[in-house]
């Protein structure tokens, strides 16, 4: 079993946690523990209270005008109780020992007549340092952020004179939770996040095509220096430009390359989702029932990291206040667990693994992904498009969608080649992949050495919840993909 106790919490940032979220209401843990005891007055085998305070806002620009600044602040509390397979919850943006108590008489309904055991609060855990606490929100004046998206206007405009339209946009947001359980346990994490993004136009001849950069993590504003805006300038500028030149692309079935990074958008959605926790234990997922079983080609290992630093789907803790882990999930092609969160892997009868995480204190806790990266294997990325006869190489991706039950997915690439004999020859657009996911993890048949994370500008939706997420993967060979094209 996997010891998921978290680690000692700061005291800085329990008490932090505590002033802003407790304090105001003459709340204290004591206080709490009488309202988890209040639940436990039925038969119920757990219940906690996510308290949350968090500050967002969003700042974007379109031909050097700011169109929008958004600030909002979210302040509430969840209240749950669970039971066998089903869970009652409350929530309410008065956060009040009557408010509290009224959630509680609500949700302990789902229990039977009859106590049940509740452990008074002491026993804390909570975050370890994976990120600072800075607040990115404060961190800069409103006219800085603005020259931030200024900037990076400027420079996309400074690459290339068909550049015509540029937009732009910066967002930042600050989080504190504190989570007290029926186990006694009570734990806080305090969670910066930035993103920011543009896309830019180009035209030629009447033709028009876009590209696309950005990137983000938790850190608070500093890290777009100057250095990160040319990067993400060059690259939004140099993917429309290419387009500009681009072929249709063919259809039919072949061999396709997959860059690294961020294509490893189809790993989480194709492959990713179809390991969650709930859609197995309902035997929903194209995965479910095959533990131990070979589910891809060796060499192929996959792990769901909530633990690298400074990550966008990093998290010191989950939303169940629980550690979060490195969690191989392949290995060597062989399906080892699934992501779990408390209740999911209470009934399945394996560790959770910190995977229990929800939008907001108004949301149910369910398992979800963090980072989630197949490993690198020993082969150079030259010598796998040099291995290919004929095929395309997707060197990024724009959206997707996928079906957990079957595994079928539908990528659009935002950036493509065509591979012949061995060299990329001409960029296609248009290029579209269809597959299953579960099939084609069979079909990886090389793994490049050159395993890279994605910039940091992952969401993440799931019944109709959204969670900052990562991605990332090495250079891969599959054979035999079904490509939509336009030629």
């Amino acid at each position: 079993m996997t010891d998921l106790s978290a680690p000692p919490v700061s005291a800085a940032i329990m008490a932090d946690a505590e002033h802003l979220l407790l304090a105001p209401s003459g709340l204290d843990q004591a206080a709490l523990s009488r309202v988890l005891a209040e639940i436990h007055d039925h038969d119920v085998e757990f219940a906690d209270l996510y308290f949350q305070h968090a500050r967002f806002e969003g700042w974007s620009l379109e031909e050097g005008i700011v169109k929008s600044g958004t600030f909002n602040i979210d302040r509430g509390v969840g209240v749950r109780a669970v039971s066998a397979d089903k869970q009652a919850y409350a929530y309410s943006d008065d956060i009040s020992l009557a408010a509290l108590s009224e959630a509680a008489h609500a949700v302990r309904a789902i229990g039977r007549q009859g106590q049940s055991v509740v452990t008074p609060l002491g026993r804390r855990g909570g975050a370890r340092a994976l990120y600072s606490v800075a607040d990115p929100v404060a961190s800069l004046g409103e006219a800085d952020k603005v020259a931030l998206l200024e900037k990076v206007e400027q420079l996309a405009r400074a690459r290339d004179p068909r550049v015509t339209h540029v937009m732009a946009s910066l967002a930042g947001e600050h989080e504190t939770i504190l989570i007290a359980r029926s186990d006694g346990q009570v734990v806080a994490d305090v969670r910066p996040l930035v993103r920011m993004s543009i896309t830019v136009i180009v035209e030629e001849n009447g033709r028009r095509e876009q590209g696309y950069s950005g990137g983000g993590g938790r850190f608070d504003y500093a890290y777009f220096t100057d250095a990160m805006l040319n990067r993400y300038a060059n690259e939004a500028v140099a993917q429309a430009v290419l387009n500009l030149g681009a072929r249709d692309a063919p259809a039919g079935n072949m061999t396709v390359v997959l860059g690294n990074g961020w294509p490893g958008i189809l790993l989480h959605e194709a492959i990713g989702h179809g390991l969650e926790g709930d859609f197995n234990r309902k035997g929903t997922s194209a995965f479910s029932g095959r533990v131990g079983k070979r589910v891809a080609s060796k060499g192929v290992t996959v792990v769901d990291d909530g633990t690298l630093e400074q990550r966008r789907g990093s998290l010191n803790i989950d939303d169940e206040g629980n550690a979060t882990q490195r969690t191989v999930l392949i290995e060597d092609g062989i399906l080892q667990c699934y992501m779990q969160d408390r209740m999911n892997s209470g009934l399945m009868r394996v560790a959770p693994t910190g995977n229990g995480r929800r939008e907001s204190f108004a949301n149910l806790p369910m398992p979800r992904m963090t980072n989630t990266i197949m490993l690198a294997g020993d082969r150079e990325p030259a010598e796998i498009i040099a291995s290919v006869k004929s095929g395309l190489y997707a060197a990024n991706f724009g959206g997707g969608q996928v079906d957990i039950t079957s595994g079928k997915f539908v990528f659009s690439a935002a950036e493509a080649w065509m591979i012949e004999d061995g060299k990329l020859t001409y960029p296609v657009k248009g290029a579209t992949l269809i597959g299953n996911g579960p099939d084609a993890l069979t079909k990886v048949s090389m793994i490049g050495n050159d395993l890279a994370l994605d910039a940091g500008v992952g969401t993440c939706g799931k019944d109709g919840q959204s969670v900052p997420v990562g991605v990332g993967q090495p250079t891969l060979r599959i054979d035999g993909l079904t490509v939509g094209g336009t030629a």
